[in-house]
């Protein structure tokens, strides 16, 4: 990257992973707040479970539209409005006793907020803000800073919770959400002048629509999504179900947040020099082989931390990878909504796992059948990967050849 386009995309790489770092550090740290409210209010694990299930529901149902907003407007605006309804909605969070008042903040709120604050807005702006040989990488970066804030923010968050109590904690966690609003000033993000030729947003989604490859992107990234919300959600509990400490799940977040630093900036740096659909496949596999391995095998405390380790580095390395593979195939004029709807089924699954731990273990006592279909879903991500080619579309090759 030359001097001259690092003065004009520096700031704005900044803005986007600190923003990352705000949005999606607080946000992996919700499972940390099932164990006390559930016992203070007498709850089962599926009304707290619910109520993340909603919130990612909302988030992916809300995505494509904010991404379209974001497209056309710059993404300051969107920003803002859902930098303060974040905040409010862990303000009203810490206020809630009922499934109803924790569904409207901790869902519907929270859920609106993280969808004009997260990925596929903020990777947006840095989509527009680098050069296409640069933007994989770049996208890596912004993704490893919201590793990097689930790791800082998961030991705060427990000792958050430790020293003020739950709900005083939350409050805490929105004021530090409110910092998200003076960062848009480094966003500095302009939507690109329109075109004479420019396709409208009908002509975007219906060349999005009838290629294959844009759906088996979708459907892998499902898969993505019911995992890590699983496991950040559940896998607290599960851990002290098997009679480790407590502290041992949230050392074992804290790590999948350290090394998906990593993960996510190799899996960037790797998008930009091969093809990212095999990439993606094989980061599904080795899913596949680390939940079993984890399963299956003797669990002691150690295993947990290997499995947060190698977790860890698969976590959210998919999103790079699956952002910057629709970004070549149909160029970033309208990048953030078509990653919004791609990202809608990430918040498919995220639903899907979010509720269906809970609702299984409410009534088998037991997370196992969920383990086991999180192992089959991987398989079937890594089939759905492979055959996408990563090719333009033929608008963007013929606009290249003239």
């Amino acid at each position: 990257m030359t001097s001259t386009v690092w003065r004009t995309s520096g700031w704005v790489l900044l803005g986007a992973s600190l923003i990352l770092a705000l949005s999606l550090g607080i946000r992996h740290g919700f499972g940390l707040f099932l164990a006390p409210m559930s016992a203070e209010f007498g709850w089962g694990r599926e009304v707290f479970a619910f109520a993340i299930a909603l919130q990612n529901l909302i988030w992916g149902l809300t995505q494509p539209f904010t991404g379209a907003l974001a497209d056309r407007y710059g993404a300051a605006r969107t920003v803002i409005v859902g930098g303060v309804l974040y905040a409010l909605g862990l303000a009203l969070m810490a206020l809630a006793d009922s499934l109803w008042s924790l569904s409207l903040s901790a869902g519907l709120l929270i859920g609106i907020g993280l969808s004009g604050t997260s990925f596929s807005v903020i990777l947006g702006v840095v989509g527009r803000a680098v050069p296409m040989e640069k933007r994989s990488m770049a996208m890596g970066i912004a993704a490893a800073a919201g590793s990097f804030g689930q790791f800082a923010m998961l030991p705060g968050t427990l000792g958050l919770i430790g020293w003020l109590g739950w709900s005083s904690a939350l409050l805490a966690l929105g004021l530090l959400v409110a910092l998200i609003v003076p960062l848009v000033g480094l966003l500095r993000d302009r939507p690109q002048p329109p075109q004479a030729d420019e396709q409208s947003l009908g002509e975007a989604l219906r060349e999005a629509a009838g290629h294959a490859g844009f759906w088996l992107l979708a459907l892998g990234f499902f898969v993505c999504g019911f995992q890590v919300v699983f496991i950040g959600v559940h896998l607290p509990a599960y851990l002290v179900d098997q009679q480790l400490p407590a502290q041992v799940g949230t050392t074992v977040l804290a790590l999948v947040g350290l090394f998906n630093v990593f993960g996510t900036y190799l899996a960037g740096w790797l998008g930009g020099r091969h093809p990212k659909p095999p990439l993606l496949s094989a980061l599904y596999l080795l899913r596949a082989v680390v939940i079993a391995a984890f399963v299956y095998l003797p669990l002691s405390e150690w295993s947990a931390y290997a499995f947060g380790m190698a977790m860890g580095l698969l976590w959210l390395s998919t999103v790079p990878l699956t952002n910057g593979t629709v970004a070549t195939l149909f160029g970033v004029r309208n990048l953030s909504m078509l990653g919004g709807i791609v990202f809608l089924f990430h918040q498919l699954g995220a639903f899907l796992g979010g509720w269906l731990g809970g609702w299984l273990y409410d009534r088998t006592g037991s997370y196992e059948l969920v383990w086991q279909i999180s192992i089959a879903l991987s398989l079937m991500a890594a089939l759905l990967n492979w055959p996408v080619r990563e090719q333009p579309v033929a608008r963007l090759r013929t606009a290249g050849a003239a």
